[in-house]
């Protein structure tokens, strides 16, 4: 049996960078929150009270997605040998069903006021949701340029949140700029009927991620078929089977594996072999490969 296996426990150098993006942009989402809710409640609009509301939800996502750096960084115990690492996916999972929750709300009294539009004041509308754009064109490439975005579904699920926002602002400014030249105050609530479904196309995209994580399904970019392949063109090995990958968190992938040797093979070349192409081919760094010959009976299998 063949361990390869690389914990890092504390804060590496992508959380440090993930804990700094995400407080700054905590810092700049919850503050303006608090603004565009006062402004849209003054100026009448429904598209900034929504977006407020999406802000409200970005905080949220920000704070739990710093919560899950923080805890998933403890070190692994007796009871949780993995560790908190997937206090992460159990952040996202939340963020996109209160993305969802969110669309369908604003959808509903978007539709509400279609048959009865308010009086918006579109300059202080335009005021609000212009200031709201910059908030979150900083706030998006604080978590692009400094944060792990690619790598990381709960720092990407808080960028998604992020963008799902500041299309929320475009949409504002241009139903501002139509109530302004047209007094056309439907724009108000057509703005926020697109960014209701912005959001949960964003929310839908990120719930399905978290619970295929959970279900602990194989990652997409990795090819079982292909492994098998480069395993079983290592010398000695004849056999590859029980192969599980899965992912832990959506930037760390394990998997176990069994390889049936001929006979006289040198088995500890065959698991360094074996280690050394399943890292370099998909970069799985926590792999369990048994080594098992002719001569042994696996826990499935009848002896002859």
């Amino acid at each position: 049996m063949g361990h390869n296996h690389d914990h890092a426990h504390g804060y590496t150098h992508a959380d440090k960078a993930n804990k700094k993006a995400l407080t700054i942009s905590f810092a700049l989402i919850a503050g303006f929150m608090f603004v565009e809710f006062i402004g849209g409640y003054i100026t009448q609009s429904l598209a900034l009270i929504s977006d407020a509301g999406h802000m409200l939800s970005d905080a949220v996502a920000l704070g739990l997605s710093l919560s899950a750096i923080i805890f998933g960084a403890k070190a692994a115990t007796s009871s949780k040998t993995y560790g908190y690492k997937r206090f992460e996916i159990l952040a996202a999972l939340l963020n996109g069903i209160v993305l969802i929750v969110l669309a369908v709300f604003i959808f509903k009294e978007a539709i509400e006021r279609l048959s009865a539009p308010s009086m918006v004041m579109g300059q202080g509308m335009m005021i609000i949701s212009v200031i709201g754009l910059i908030i979150n064109l900083i706030v998006a490439w604080v978590l692009h340029s400094q944060g792990s975005t690619e790598e990381n579904l709960n720092v990407r699920s808080a960028f998604l949140h992020v963008i799902g926002d500041l299309l929320g602002s475009v949409g504002a400014i241009i139903a501002a700029v139509l109530i302004l030249l047209f007094d056309w105050y439907i724009a108000d609530s057509i703005a926020s009927m697109i960014v209701s479904l912005l959001v949960l196309f964003s929310g839908w995209n990120v719930l399905k991620e978290s619970v295929n994580i959970l279900m602990e399904a194989k990652p997409a970019n990795i090819d079982s078929a292909k492994m098998i392949e480069i395993l079983k063109s290592i010398d000695g090995v004849e056999d590859v089977h029980d192969l599980h990958i899965w992912m832990l968190t959506s930037d760390f992938s394990v998997m176990t594996v069994h390889l049936r040797v001929k006979a006289n093979t040198d088995r500890d070349y065959v698991l360094e072999k074996s280690k050394s192409e399943i890292f370099k081919n998909f970069g799985i760094r926590h792999a369990t490969i048994q080594i098992e010959g002719r001569d042994l009976c696996t826990y499935d299998e009848t002896c002859n």
